[in-house]
């Protein structure tokens, strides 16, 4: 970078070398008379071929536009739930869903190298009551707020509710056995 010492310097030594003159009186008008005495030459440029196949693209590319438009507005509506149906049935939904998650929480709690495989035979289970549970979402949208269908998903709730209590419970009679045989161990 240049300091201003330095760029002060430099238009000191070029001041004599700018063209600062002015021109001639009568300059403009002696230039404006060279430039129309010439004669000009006329550039004609040659319009392409019609290209014929451009509308058949924008008409191409319109019905892709319609089918893309009515395949997005014709895809299923969203699987309606318990929540959905009554005031009611969104606090049973709630309730369940509340009392599963606490239950899965205890059964992590109590995962131990004794219990690995009851608690990952559960969450295979729940896991496939899960996906019943979202077919019966979809037959509950498709079925109008059938009674049985909402039966079916509040009795898949209770198998989920269940199911947890029972691993509980059989994690709990692993644990009474473990501590059986240790003292069983030490008194021997």
């Amino acid at each position: 970078m240049m300091n201003k010492d330095n760029l002060n310097t430099i238009f000191e030594n070029l001041r004599n070398e700018f063209d600062v003159e002015h021109p001639n009186d009568g300059h403009q008008d002696r230039f404006l008379n060279k430039l129309t005495g010439q004669q000009t030459k006329v550039v004609v440029l040659k319009t392409s071929q019609k290209n014929y196949w451009k509308p058949f693209i924008a008409v191409a590319a319109s019905l892709v536009l319609c089918f893309s438009l009515i395949t997005v507005l014709q895809q299923q509506p969203e699987a309606k739930d318990l929540a959905s149906i009554s005031p009611e049935l969104s606090n049973t939904q709630d309730f369940f869903n509340t009392t599963i998650a606490t239950e899965l929480a205890a059964l992590n709690n109590e995962r131990t190298p004794e219990t690995e495989a009851i608690i990952n035979d559960a969450l295979k289970q729940i896991k496939h009551l899960e996906k019943a549970y979202e077919s019966l979402k979809v037959d509950l949208t498709k079925s109008g707020d059938d009674k049985r269908v909402i039966y079916a998903m509040i009795s898949n709730f209770q198998s989920r509710i269940d199911l947890l209590n029972n691993v509980l419970i059989q994690i709990e009679e692993v644990k009474q056995l473990n501590q059986n045989n240790d003292e069983h161990k030490i008194t021997i």
